[in-house]
């Protein structure tokens, strides 16, 4: 559920960008490639590259299985295409139903040994439903492919899978204590989210370390550390209905249109500036009469414009990088809807939807791991994203339970959630070498 940072910027900026980048990463030597790793590790770096071609295989068949979230039998049957490869790792695998939530469900995977708890996290479901026009898995060039998911975030399910396999062909699976998480409503999440949550959450419990295989801004010298929660709010504002000539009369006021503008731009005045704080009204409704239907993010109003209007709804997010900043943009924001214009009155709702995953100690300690690892197998630095380019995502639910967590070790492209979305294959290679290596040296450094 990342932020695609396409967004962010001009797409053809955007392009020539990662194409020098790609560039200057994958013309390093081999000489420099190999020169600060172990014997072992260069064993894996080598299985990795001599299985790409079936990792690609495994990645174009789960593309072409349409799996939008609410297609529940495509998510069960990619699903189960990662359940048989976890099993041949020797892994016990079990599906959780996701009745309870509304959803297809979940793929979960674990091997317990002697080692520190690490929690690898993806997801099998995709934004792009049955009925969507983008549907199959396509070759643009020999690095270059393009299809629905293939980097949110098939691609980084398939980079686990590679990853684990060359621990496996080199003897150092059997005594980790690894547990792999593959959500079937990372997209559209299950309700109540607590409950789509739960099984994640209690694992985590049990874990030191949680790695998510997202595809963050797309940029391959670059990792999450750090991301912003997800708040929905939605905002009731009542006024008296009557002819508009009385309009901000004494015995009338200002009616609901005026108030909810009131409370909106106050927000803006009051609220904005703070780094990494954002809430946007994504949807407003008024009138006489409304329909606000939240679930299907679809709303209807009646209304004359010599009617003042008697009520209005206003949906939104409200994106934190902590806790703490959450909680106080909350008691302003209830502060700013609580002092009404006359004949009005208003109330505020929030929903706490994605934790915040605060920027701490532990996950910069794992950064600087993973930079070491990129920098010894001669792929250059690895620093932090900046939150505010950083969307949602699952790993933020474990991050207050475990000592260290990061994100953004998937597959890189371009274009996510879009019907131009796009891989770069060769990172596939590096990220499951960054992520096997770096699993290794998380065992053999806690042992």
């Amino acid at each position: 559920m990342s932020l695609p940072f396409s967004r962010c910027v001009d797409a053809s900026i955007r392009t020539s960008t990662l194409v020098l980048l790609f560039v200057a990463i994958f013309t390093v030597s081999p000489a420099a490639s190999q020169s600060r790793i172990s014997d072992v590790e260069q064993e894996i770096v080598e299985y990795i590259e001599a299985n790409v071609d079936g990792a690609i295989d495994l990645l174009e068949r789960t593309v072409n299985i349409n799996s939008g979230t609410m297609n529940f039998a495509g998510v069960r049957e990619v699903g189960h295409i990662f359940r048989a490869e976890l099993d041949q790792l020797g892994f016990t695998t079990r599906w959780i139903d996701g009745a309870p939530f509304e959803r297809a469900g979940h793929l979960i995977a674990e091997r317990r040994g002697s080692g520190p708890g690490i929690l690898l996290i993806g997801h099998l479901d995709t934004v792009f439903e049955e009925d969507s026009p983008f549907q199959r898995f396509e070759r643009l060039s020999d690095s270059v492919v393009r299809g629905p998911g293939v980097i949110d975030m098939k691609g980084g399910n398939v980079i686990i899978v590679l990853a684990l396999q060359s621990l496996q062909s080199v003897g150092l699976l059997e005594d980790l204590n690894i547990a792999v998480v593959l959500h079937g409503d990372e997209e559209q999440s299950g309700a109540p989210l607590s409950l789509a949550r739960q099984t994640l959450v209690q694992l985590a419990q049990t874990a030191d370390v949680a790695i998510g295989f997202e595809d963050g801004d797309g940029n391959p010298e670059t990792a999450v550390i750090a991301r912003r929660g997800f708040t929905g709010w939605q905002l009731n504002v009542r006024g008296r209905r009557a002819h508009s000539s009385l309009v901000f009369s004494d015995d009338i006021g200002f009616g609901a249109v005026y108030e909810s503008a009131r409370i909106l731009n106050d927000f803006r005045e009051q609220l904005v500036g703070e780094r990494y704080l954002t809430f946007n009204p994504g949807i407003i409704v008024g009138g006489t009469t409304i329909d606000f239907d939240l679930e299907q993010s679809r709303a209807s109003a009646f209304g004359k414009t010599n009617v003042i209007a008697e009520s209005t709804t206003v949906a939104g997010d409200l994106r934190t990088i902590s806790r703490e900043q959450l909680e106080s943009a909350k008691t302003r924001m209830r502060a700013i809807v609580s002092q009404n214009l006359s004949h009005t009155s208003a109330e505020i709702v929030f929903e706490d939807l994605y934790p915040p995953m605060a920027p701490t100690d532990g996950n910069q300690q794992l950064l600087t791991m993973v930079d070491q690892v990129s920098r010894d197998l001669g792929y250059g630095p690895v620093e932090a994203v900046d939150p505010g380019a950083a969307g949602a995502a699952d790993i933020s639910f474990v991050a207050d339970h475990v000592e260290m967590a990061i994100d953004g070790l998937g597959l890189m492209g371009d274009g996510g959630h879009t019907l131009s979305e796009t891989a770069d294959l060769r990172t596939l290679p590096m990220q499951a070498k960054r992520a096997a290596i770096l699993i290794h040296r998380l065992s053999r450094d806690n042992n």
